[in-house]
């Protein structure tokens, strides 16, 4: 997998995971069990716990997706993928275990994963960065 395989893989999955709670959602809003601004921000939330879970993954992934899209871009553009195309992949590869974890629970084990899971995606991309200089 190269590293913009690995980016684009990364895309895929910011842009399904709201997918899956807005087909939660939209089903409550057509059948009028729940107002168009039910989810608005700032309100509490009161889906059920995994689809409060999936959005958070989801919102992990954008906030986590710049980064990772800046590394491999700059890595492309600038003919140093031997390194981003090894690694980006392993990245892509924490991010689907991240969101397992996230998934699944809240309990300790499942936040720890999760938490291991960011920190190793961190530091691949500082080694990514890194590895351009």
């Amino acid at each position: 997998m190269t590293a913009l395989t690995a980016l684009a893989y990364f895309a895929g999955i910011t842009l399904v995971l709201p997918l899956i709670y807005a087909g939660y959602r939209v089903p409550l809003l057509m059948t009028g069990k729940k107002p168009a601004d039910h989810w608005t921000r700032g309100r509490p939330e009161d889906d059920p716990g995994l689809i409060i879970r999936l959005k958070h993954a989801h919102m992990n992934c954008v906030e986590n997706i710049g980064p990772f899209a800046v590394v491999v871009l700059i890595a492309v553009l600038t003919d140093k993928t031997l390194v981003t195309n090894a690694v980006a992949q392993f990245v892509v590869y924490a991010r689907l275990v991240q969101i397992a974890a996230h998934s699944i629970g809240t309990s300790f084990a499942l936040v720890s994963v999760r938490a291991t899971m960011y920190i190793i995606q961190v530091f691949l991309m500082l080694y990514m960065l890194w590895s351009l200089f």
